[in-house]
Order: C-alpha cells, then structure tokens, then sequence
C-alpha cells in the first residue's frame, strides 16, 4: 500500500513536471511575441541613454547547482558588477542608469529570462538563481540553502512574492524551500498564484534595492551583506 502511493506520488510530480515546463514554453513564447514592440524600443533607449551593450549577461545557479548565463536587459553602466559595492545596489545607486532605473521599478530588465525559460535553463515560476559565486562553495551548503537547488530557478517566486529584496538571504532561503514543498503538493497550481501575486508585487513597485545598514556607508553594507550570507549558508547542520 505505501510502495503504491510513493508510485503514485512520484507519476503525479512527473505530471507536474511535464505541465509547468508546457506553461514555461507556451508562456513565454507568447510573451516574446507580443513583447515584439518593446524589445525595440527598450533595445533603442539603453543605446541611447549610456555605452554598452542591449544585454547584460550574469553567470547563475539553477537546479543541482548547474550554472548558466542568464539575461537581462542592462540597467547599469558597464562593469558595475566589479566596481563600487559590486553585487549589493541601493536606492540612489550611480551605477544604475536613467533607463536603467526605470526598467528595474518595472521589472522590464527581467524580460530577457523569458529565454533562458525556453532554453531550459530555469522556468517562469522557482526559487530566484542566486549569482554563481554569491552563496560560495556550492558543495558545502547546507540543507536549507541547498533544497532551493532541487528545482530550477524562476523568473519569480514565492520569496519575490513576499518581501522581495526586504528578507534577508535566510528568510529566502526558507521560503524558497517552502515553495520546493508547496510545488510537491499543489504542482502548477501554486505556480499560477505566485505569477499573479509577483504580478500585485510589480505595481507596488516596493523593495527593489537592498538597504543600507543603519551607521554603515554602501560599501561597508556591501561586504557586511557578503560576509553574512556565506556565512549562513554554511553554517553546518
């Protein structure tokens, strides 16, 4: 009776499978066609508005840990990943163009992933890909950090739904695999509820940046937020 319900179990999770990646593909195909108009008027103003290329191209971690390069339309000045307060951005941040800051209050520079999301690389709905190098050596996470990595990444998710850049990376952690569980027991379903809430999130236009700590200057909050994520993520369980 218990092997037959594990069976039925792991048959249904396959469905699920089957189904969110037939609603990544036909999604976001969708999508890039009707999004035809802003491609090229997005494409016209980064030219315009700052030196660099259309693309921003970011090494990440999806499933299992792999790595990709995902897409985004460029909304900082070119090597701003390397200079400043690197992968920490705040309110008021030089490195963030005009264009560029437009585009992050309306998450347009997330368009791109629609094909990473047609690649395979990760899907609409999923725990948001850390950058390859943010969380540190991926081998010795621990199982909190780690259970995010059993399903691919996501253009949203239920950490993006709540709170957005507001958590901290042990509060995403722990909403990201609480949607690993949900996923396990509601399938696509849970993923269309949190489109539609990332949706809500999007006109709220709320906590796009990280926050300075209090009595810290960028740069001293910058390597603070570093020091403190690996830090978390490897504390042994």
């Amino acid at each position: 009776m218990i092997c037959s319900t594990r069976s039925t179990f792991r048959d249904m999770y396959k469905v699920n499978l089957f189904l969110k990646r037939v609603f990544d593909i036909v999604s976001c195909l969708c999508a890039v066609i009707l999004l035809i108009p802003v491609w090229i008027i997005v494409a016209i103003a980064i030219k315009l508005d700052s030196k660099g290329p259309v693309f921003f191209k970011q090494d990440r971690r999806t499933k299992d840990g792999r790595i990709f390069r995902m897409l985004k339309f460029r909304s900082m000045v070119t090597g701003a990943e390397q200079t400043g307060t690197g992968l920490f951005s705040y309110d008021n941040d030089p490195r963030v163009t005009r264009v560029g800051a437009f585009l992050r209050r309306t998450s347009i520079d997330e368009f791109p992933q629609f094909f990473n999301v047609l690649k395979g690389d990760i899907s609409v709905v999923g725990p948001r890909p850390c950058v390859s190098y943010e969380l540190g050596d991926f081998d010795t996470l621990n199982k909190k950090f780690k259970k995010r990595f059993q399903v691919k990444g996501g253009i949203t998710g239920l950490a993006q739904c709540k709170g957005r850049n507001e958590n901290s990376w042990a509060e995403k952690a722990t909403l990201d695999g609480e949607y690993v569980d949900l996923f396990k027991k509601e399938g696509v379903w849970i993923d269309i509820k949190i489109l539609w809430w990332s949706l809500a999130k999007v006109f709220q236009n709320s906590n796009i940046n990280e926050q300075i700590k209090e009595g810290c200057t960028a740069d001293e909050s910058a390597e603070l937020s570093d020091e403190e994520v690996k830090r978390i993520a490897h504390i042994p369980d």
